[in-house]
């Protein structure tokens, strides 16, 4: 199936699709494309609020903060989710899990891809609104779906390690 497709049916079934993901075999090439591609995708959602910083704070070019927000996106925050998707399996084995790192990992890189269309409406809000409770609402929904399709995707992938393929 398409990307996009499954990014669809993630927010129905993201077990379903995570199981499909990890029949396919362990691949870490396509593990990191969903990961480079959800942190490229909100680093696109910033731009909007940025913008909006820029403009209330002159003192702080958009350039600047456009750079700023793109080392912290696509070097920095790759690092961080390969140590959270490792802590995740860590803690998952304590807990009886029988997935693998890998397992742990594309559950967390595939959820962050399947929210990122929510954080390109988060990036919206927080640009055209501004803070208030619109905001938080929206910040709010975001938080509870990347957390119920992260635990969900994890759960299934800790279940039974992925077919070698």
């Amino acid at each position: 199936m398409a990307v996009t497709t499954d990014i669809v049916q993630s927010w129905r079934r993201p077990r379903r699709v995570i199981r499909r993901l990890l029949d396919m075999g362990r691949r870490e090439d396509r593990a990191l494309v969903y990961l480079i591609l959800a942190c490229l995708l909100i680093f696109v959602a910033q731009w909007p609020r940025l913008q909006r910083e820029a403009i209330l704070m002159p003192e702080r070019p958009l350039d600047a903060l456009i750079g700023a927000a793109l080392f912290g996106w696509l070097f920095i925050a790759p690092l961080l989710f390969y140590a959270i998707g490792m802590l995740s399996h860590l803690v998952a084995r304590m807990l009886g899990g029988k997935g693998t790192g890998y397992s742990a990992r594309l559950a967390l890189f595939w959820s962050l891809l399947a929210t990122s269309p929510a954080f390109l409406f988060y990036g919206m809000v927080a640009g055209f609104i501004g803070p208030g409770p619109g905001q938080t609402m929206v910040g709010a929904g975001l938080l509870l779906a990347f957390v119920v399709i992260w635990g969900m995707t994890l759960i299934e992938a800790e279940q039974a390690p992925e077919r070698q393929g």
